[in-house]
């Protein structure tokens, strides 16, 4: 062989070696994100950061409330107030919307048919703010993206979940698609057109919190999905 094939041949050969960052970047891997996020959550991180979030909402709530007008918060629903750990660990932090959900722990689990059974159990720390904010009179309304066809089981998993009153049960209307923020901020501004102060506003997506409407926003840790 002569000396210019070899060096051709060597270029070739270290080239198949080169790894692919460098010629083009490339995304987060999938696979690795979903161990990452099940050992946020596994670890007690998750639910230490959650708890984090909503005991600097409840500080700011308390000592915000006694010095405005009908003190308001507004509360998302899935990972704010009711956890669906159980559906996204089952799916494998995939969506999966239609479909039985009657094989926990195991998958798939249809997230309509989760939500719709009412199983989804509320965390404690937002239920305890929900419980403490009754009984200094701060009004309570949920939003959700759910929508609308969903509200007697959204209850219904409300009230199993032990809260028992609530001020405002906002739902998706049935023909809005697109954007969360695009639903979300002008249900806030409904609220406040009623003389409403919202003094927090509490989600687990920057979604939940955009377009204004409120005094404070509040964003818990959620990386298992993003609603954009």
């Amino acid at each position: 062989m002569t000396r210019s094939f070899l060096l051709a041949t060597g270029l070739l050969f270290s080239a198949a070696l080169t790894p692919l960052a460098a010629y083009a970047e490339q995304p987060a891997n999938v696979g690795d994100a979903i161990m990452a996020a099940s050992a946020y959550h596994d670890s007690g991180d998750y639910q230490h950061d959650f708890d984090t979030v909503i005991a600097q909402a409840r500080h700011w709530v308390f000592e915000r409330a006694p010095k405005v007008h009908k003190p308001a918060i507004v509360l998302d629903i899935d990972e704010t107030t009711l956890s669906n750990w159980d559906e996204i660990r089952a799916d494998n932090f995939g969506y999966i919307a239609n479909g039985p959900c009657d094989a926990l722990p195991k998958g798939p689990c249809g997230a309509i048919a989760w939500e719709k059974s009412g199983r989804a159990p509320a965390f404690a720390s937002t239920l305890a703010l929900i419980n403490e904010a009754e009984k200094n009179h701060v009004a309570v309304f949920f939003i959700t993206g759910r929508h609308e066809d969903e509200r007697e089981a959204t209850a219904r998993n409300l009230h199993l979940a032990g809260i028992k009153h609530w001020d405002g049960l906002d739902l998706r209307p049935m023909i809005s698609h697109g954007y969360a923020a695009h639903y979300k901020a002008p249900a806030r501004a409904a609220i406040e057109a009623k003389g409403y102060t919202i003094i927090a506003s509490i989600g687990d997506q920057p979604s939940d919190l955009a377009d204004g409407h409120a005094e404070k926003g509040f964003l818990l840790p959620n990386p298992f999905y993003r609603v954009p």
